[in-house]
């Protein structure tokens, strides 16, 4: 298949580049990182005026109808950045759960809010004993009257703490690992019996853990048919492992830039390290394995629109897989190659190793989705 962009994808990523080289410098971030929410709601704001908010969300609500390898271009970008905006939860994992299971009235509401930058999003499904599989939940929601008792522990929701709404799975009934029984809910983070205990993430992101000690929700904040939620997650989940999987190529771009700067400016023996041979096969090799990620990445934001079932599960787990193992190298070889000063604080190369790290966990490490790929017919 062709990786060539359309004329409005490319366009997207040379607005994208030219914005963020201006307005998301390394510096900037620090700023940002720095602050109460950990990011910066004037961004944001910018986000929405850009139609970033609204690239891949439905034309009927406010969306630009966007595809997955538009997608795929923005998120390769915001990680050449780090840029560390509540993107990934709010519109790729959020307004994608809505997307696809809520009421045309839940629709109606939240997504164009979304798109104009009004509505912050955290998806709440990961738990601590769920290791890495989507059907695993322990939480559960209760038929109460005319409601929802929601009790469990979900752990490591992203931007939780700033997000006007948790959407929070749970188990209607079954035994923790069964497929059948998870329906989603729209939770109000306010709402009596939600304790949210945040924290920093070791990549300057912000996440917490969302308690729930008997929260009632109403019949109105299901999202969908109940106890059928498990496909709609596992699609916004393979999607989102395509938007973390472009972040991570651009990431690693990043990574070898600097890396190929330093080896150019660094004296050692009188000569810049970049003229020994040995280190310029180890640039040849990091470059490699970031093309070859970069191509699988935009094979499989192709996939996301154009196959379904397995063949979509597939081309997921493989480039979870992929960049997983191919950021790993990437960012052990660039510390490596800046010596000790590489993991610093003041060194960009270390943000980037961190934040490629903690990429490949998200919903899934590389061995992880190496076995689910091995188990997929």
């Amino acid at each position: 298949m062709s990786f060539a962009f359309t004329e409005d994808q490319q366009l997207l990523a040379d607005s994208a580049a030219r914005f963020l080289a201006d307005k998301y410098g390394f510096d900037a971030r620090r700023t940002v990182m720095a602050a109460e929410n950990g990011w910066s709601r004037e961004m944001w704001r910018a986000f929405a005026d850009l139609g970033w908010l609204a690239l891949p969300l439905p034309e009927a609500h406010g969306g630009l109808g966007g595809s997955t390898v538009d997608l795929a271009v923005l998120m390769e970008h915001f990680g050449r950045h780090l840029v560390v905006e509540p993107y990934l939860a709010t519109v790729v994992l959020g307004a994608e759960a809505i997307a696809r299971s809520g009421s045309e009235t839940q629709q109606a509401e939240i997504l164009p809010q979304v798109a104009e930058g009004k509505l912050t999003l955290a998806f709440a499904h990961g738990e601590p004993t769920g290791r890495f599989d989507l059907a695993r939940i322990a939480a559960t929601a209760t038929r109460r009257g005319d409601g929802w008792v929601l009790s469990g522990h979900k752990a490591v929701v992203l931007h939780a703490q700033t997000a006007d709404r948790l959407i929070v799975s749970a188990r209607t009934s079954g035994e923790i690992t069964d497929r059948d029984g998870i329906a989603l809910f729209l939770v109000d983070p306010k709402v009596a019996g939600v304790t949210l205990r945040p924290y920093p993430t070791v990549d300057g992101l912000r996440a917490a853990d969302v308690i729930l000690d008997d929260a009632i929700v109403p019949d109105s904040a299901v999202l969908g048919e109940v106890g059928a939620a498990l496909p709609v997650i596992e699609q916004v989940v393979d999607r989102a492992l395509v938007a973390l999987s472009a972040e991570a190529v651009g990431a690693m771009d990043a990574t070898i830039a600097l890396t190929g700067e330093y080896l150019k400016t660094r004296q050692q023996f009188g000569r810049p390290l970049a003229s020994f041979q040995v280190l310029q096969h180890r640039m040849v090799e990091m470059l490699s394995a970031k093309e070859f990620a970069r191509a699988l990445c935009y094979r499989a934001a192709g996939a996301m629109d154009d196959t379904t079932g397995v063949e979509r599960a597939r081309a997921a787990a493989a480039l979870k897989s992929e960049t997983g193992r191919a950021g790993k190298r990437i960012g052990q070889d660039a510390v490596q190659l800046h010596g000790g000063m590489g993991m610093t604080d003041d060194m960009a190369v270390g943000h980037y190793f961190k934040r490629m790290t903690m990429i490949d966990v998200q919903f899934g490490n590389a061995a992880y989705h190496l076995r689910r790929f091995a188990g997929l017919s």
